[in-house]
């Protein structure tokens, strides 16, 4: 693959990586957000549905790219009423994901929390326009899912992000964010390490879901704590076998004694079949005793004579 790339002078739009490939995101909603983003000054006021419009994106796709931008964090809106009762809704994307908070202060031109820009009015004016890009220092970094990093996160904490992704992704009352998700895949991993799978996972989160869901991160957190299934027991392995030593009975073969013995079996029991076995002895002293009860044996000589008296 050969690529051939000129940096542009002008007319261009600061469009993170994490953004172009996120995983979450269809082809429609970062077509939406950068169509957006790169609107120049004097039409940055337009609204996201004029640019769907403007981009070719169906009502419905519009309607779907729409809600997932605002799951992950791109896309805020606020609805209020003004004078004479009439409604009206803000909008404010960014080309970095959003907390609710980080929003709101961008949309009162404060700062987020957390970042170290030194304090500076927001490049927004007093009505923030719609789709007025922000500086990259604004937000937080967007969690990279499936790119390789310096320090890539526990494999059991990647496979519990992806089964929330993919529970996300097919529920609708369980919209996450990624950063809902990062915050929750330990919990996930939990459940991998005590032996659930992706499929006991969605069970957990979605059997039985109200029909309206006020805190899809929240309900998620209590569910994957509440049904927790129980640490698997682990059985206590085995001692491992005792090494192999050579037989100090003489036959030469190595053997793997069961306690301290140090003869094979073999030689054990040709040992005590041998006459200087202790069965061996044990009989020889039994055929003295009958000897000398039947006074086969002399008897010794008497100490102050230098005869022998013979037996019986």
């Amino acid at each position: 693959m050969l690529r051939h790339v000129i940096a542009p002078a002008r007319f261009f739009s600061q469009v993170p990586n994490d953004l172009v490939r996120h995983p979450r995101l269809s082809a429609n909603a970062v077509r939406l957000l950068i169509w957006q983003l790169s609107l120049p000054d004097g039409a940055a006021s337009q609204p996201l549905s004029v640019t769907g419009e403007r981009a070719g994106i169906k009502n419905a796709a519009f309607t779907r790219a729409k809600r997932e931008l605002a799951a992950e964090g791109y896309l805020h809106e606020w609805r209020s009423q003004g004078e004479g009762g009439r409604w009206a809704t803000r909008q404010l994307v960014s080309n970095v994901p959003l907390t609710a908070g980080d929003a709101l202060r961008v949309r009162d031109g404060g700062q987020p929390i957390g970042s170290d820009a030194p304090e500076h009015p927001a490049p927004t004016p007093r009505k923030p326009a719609v789709g007025e890009p922000t500086p990259r220092s604004v937000g937080r970094p967007h969690k990279k899912t499936g790119e390789n990093t310096s320090h890539p996160p526990h494999p059991l904490a990647e496979r519990g992000a992806r089964a929330l992704a993919a529970v996300s992704h097919a529920e609708r009352r369980l919209r996450l964010s990624g950063r809902d998700v990062a915050r929750l895949a330990p919990l996930a991993a939990e459940w991998l390490l005590r032996g659930a799978t992706s499929a006991d996972l969605r069970e957990a989160l979605t059997h039985g879901l109200p029909e309206r869901v006020h805190s899809p991160a929240g309900i998620a957190r209590d569910r994957l704590l509440r049904k927790m299934p129980d640490p698997v027991a682990v059985t206590p392995s085995a001692p491992p076998p005792r090494p192999l030593r050579l037989c100090t009975g003489g036959c030469g073969r190595m053997m793997r004694p069961v306690s301290d013995e140090t003869r094979c079996r073999d030689c054990r029991t040709h040992t005590a079949a041998t006459p200087d076995g202790a069965v061996a002895a044990t009989l020889r002293g039994v055929a003295a005793v009958r000897e000398s009860l039947r006074g086969r044996h002399a008897l010794p000589p008497h100490p102050s004579s230098g005869t022998v008296t013979a037996g019986y």
